[in-house]
């Protein structure tokens, strides 16, 4: 087992490990663990009762977090003509066609999030070994293959997260900066939840929400009652 130091040390020992914590309770310590000269992100970490080795036992979606990830996003859009300029004046970082498919396959990948327009789709097909393994694939599923750019852009620049679930089981899900106040972290937090829920598969038999975990990045993680988990985003529906 490798060895922790001195800071995670003293942060761990914050956490009661064989307590299930409410949300509030879990948000306010999870930013109490989160020591270092960085601003951390505070991450989710939520087990669901699936497998994903069944095509109809997958889950994936997208949310928009109310206060925003705390991350600039660098946005990439392919497109062409009126929709290029869209792009542009939407916000996105980059914008092009063969131009930005010929540098990407000359190994440079230094952005968040890609966008493209159906008809794009025949030269970015192309960038698959590329794009695929590091998650930057666009995807209709994920709003990330559309004609909608400017809205495309506008959501991914306010805090449009998109998550899926591992081979695991596991959908990993930043909800903000360790710098956000509990507030802000628990509007985000339901809101993530509140989707995942909601995208629950058919298939999916007995217990869903498995285990929730908050961590911050250099923190020790924080475990949810999920039954808890489950009121508070009820409390949402209940506004």
């Amino acid at each position: 087992m490798a060895k922790r130091g001195k800071r995670y040390s003293e942060a761990a020992k914050l956490v009661d490990k064989e307590k299930l914590y409410s949300p509030e309770e879990a948000l306010e310590l999870v930013k109490r663990t989160a020591s270092t000269k960085f601003d951390e992100t505070i991450e989710a970490h939520i087990r669901l009762g699936v497998d994903p080795r069944h095509a109809d036992q997958q889950v994936r979606g997208t949310v928009l977090l109310p206060n925003g990830t705390g991350k600039t996003v660098r946005v990439l859009v392919f497109a062409k003509g009126e929709k290029a300029a869209e792009a542009e004046r939407a916000g996105a970082d980059y914008v092009g066609a063969e131009d930005l498919a010929e540098k990407i396959q000359g190994g440079w990948t230094d952005f968040d999030v890609a966008v493209a327009t159906p008809d794009m789709m025949g030269v970015v097909g192309r960038l698959g070994r590329i794009l695929g393994p590091r998650g930057l694939m666009p995807n209709p599923k994920a709003g990330t293959v559309t004609m909608e750019v400017e809205k495309a852009v506008q959501e991914i620049k306010a805090g449009k997260v998109e998550f899926r679930v591992d081979r695991n089981g596991i959908v990993h899900v930043p909800i903000g900066k360790a710098s956000f106040d509990a507030k802000a972290l628990a509007q985000n937090f339901r809101a993530l939840m509140d989707r995942v829920i909601r995208s629950r598969p058919a298939a999916a038999k007995g217990q869903y929400l498995r285990s929730v975990t908050l961590a911050a990045t250099m923190g020790p993680g924080v475990k949810l009652n999920p039954v808890l988990v489950t009121a508070f985003v009820s409390e949402r529906d209940a506004e």
